[in-house]
């Protein structure tokens, strides 16, 4: 079973939905005790980092992520994974969960052609850092994913699988520390390779 955190933020039907067209089973619950029986946590998210933060403070579940983090395989998808970081700067500097190593920061920042536009919008391919990478182990360099997103993570090289240039800007993809995986871009939302990444996640 795959649990899908629910704390009021995030596209959780369409992601729910791709994991059962894959066959795998999935839920999505706010329930600390569905979460430590599940073999697989998701950690979905759209929005501010701020906002996020302090909603899934309000749930009283982040202990049992971090401890669940340790345990099983952990998924972070667009801001879910940003929330993996230590820390984030948008509008301010919020802390992360601290399971990956990195900052967030404003894409436009980085970018030393400022025509480019922000949000980083639309399918993008992937530059493989790691090439033996399990998330990644049905997908080949170069493939399409796609990618709403203003902030991106930074700092975390040791920790970086995938990126997709914008730019002069490699944009953090795919990242992995023990466990935990993230994912920058939207696999229930990148057609066939995305769904490829999801199975390979549900058989880690």
């Amino acid at each position: 079973m795959i649990a899908i955190v629910d704390y009021g933020v995030g596209n959780l039907y369409s992601l729910v939905s791709s994991l059962h067209h894959l066959g795998l089973a999935a839920e999505i619950t706010g329930k600390a005790e569905d979460l430590c029986a599940a073999d697989r946590i998701v950690l979905p998210g759209v929005g501010a980092f701020g906002d996020a933060r302090a909603k899934l403070d309000a749930t009283g579940l982040v202990p049992v992520l971090l401890e669940e983090a340790e345990k099983k395989p952990f998924l972070g998808i667009c801001l879910g994974m940003q929330l993996l970081f230590d820390r984030s700067f948008e509008y301010g500097e919020h802390p992360g969960l601290g399971l990956v190593p990195g900052e967030v920061a404003d894409l436009r920042e980085d970018l030393s052609d400022k025509t480019l536009k922000v949000p980083h919008m639309g399918w993008n391919s992937l530059e493989f850092q790691k090439k033996d990478d399990p998330l990644l182990r049905d997908v080949s360099d170069g493939e399409y994913v796609y990618y709403v997103h203003s902030f991106y993570a930074r700092r975390c090289a040791e920790s970086t699988a995938a990126v997709s240039r914008y730019g002069n800007v490699a944009v953090t993809g795919v990242v992995r520390r023990g466990n935990v995986w993230g994912t920058q871009f939207h696999p229930e939302k990148s057609g066939d390779t995305g769904l490829r990444i999801l199975k390979a996640f549900g058989e880690l």
